[in-house]
């Protein structure tokens, strides 16, 4: 499996390309951070993210592009602008016909640390560690792609199993509502059977009581006749 770990944002995107191999075995074969000045227009930063993105994507060609979801910020439009180049990244994966997997940073920690809650230090002494760097890899966002990486690698099977039964919990769930709607459709069948069957057996008897009621009449009529 290879993965491209995008840590998104517009200042900094951190990029990471990880190689996963049998068990927990991870190697880092590139990783980099594209920045762009806060002064430059919106959409343009946009462009440069997306265009070095593109440029990892068909160089590098991963299996999986792993983007860090923007789970909650105060800064409500540095949330935004995280959002939008995680956006644009994921759009070029998408063009390409690369999966995408978002992981929070909880998530992120915990499978690097074994710890949800732990630092930017802590986070990068583990990427050191498990990558077998001499020398941290910086800025931060660089040992925060790195991170997504190895998450991706590390939770994939599990992210497999769990996506097989959904599937099979959605495939079992359609089969029940089938086999319900036969079986509804079967007691409909079988109630408008007996309601053919029980006017077909009143319609003789109300024959009869008609009859006898006409018959009773006319005796009456010509009773009085008489």
């Amino acid at each position: 499996m290879r993965v491209m770990g995008v840590d998104p944002g517009l200042t900094r995107c951190g990029l990471s390309l990880i190689e996963g191999g049998a068990g927990r075995s991870v190697v880092a074969l590139d990783v980099d951070v594209v920045r762009t000045p806060p002064d430059m227009d919106l959409a343009q930063r946009l462009l440069r993210i997306s265009e070095a993105a593109e440029y990892w994507l068909d160089t590098h060609k991963p299996t999986v592009v792993a983007i860090e979801r923007v789970f909650s910020q105060h800064n409500v439009r540095t949330a935004m602008g995280t959002a939008q180049a995680g956006g644009v990244i994921a759009l070029a994966a998408a063009r390409r016909g690369i999966d995408v997997c978002f992981h929070t940073p909880s998530e992120v920690k915990a499978a690097v640390t074994g710890n949800g809650s732990a630092d930017k230090a802590q986070v990068t002494a583990m990427v050191m560690r498990i990558l077998g760097m001499q020398t941290a890899p910086t800025p931060a966002d660089a040992a925060d792609a790195l991170a997504l990486g190895i998450c991706h690698c590390w939770r994939a099977p599990m992210i497999a199993r769990m996506a097989q039964a959904e599937a099979m919990a959605a495939q079992q769930k359609r089969k029940f509502e089938l086999r319900l709607a036969e079986e509804r459709k079967s007691r409909a069948q079988a109630a408008r059977k007996v309601e053919r069957a029980r006017l077909a057996a009143s319609v003789p008897a109300r024959a009869v009581e008609e009859a006898r009621a006409a018959g009773e009449a006319r005796a009456a009529g010509e009773a009085g006749a008489r």
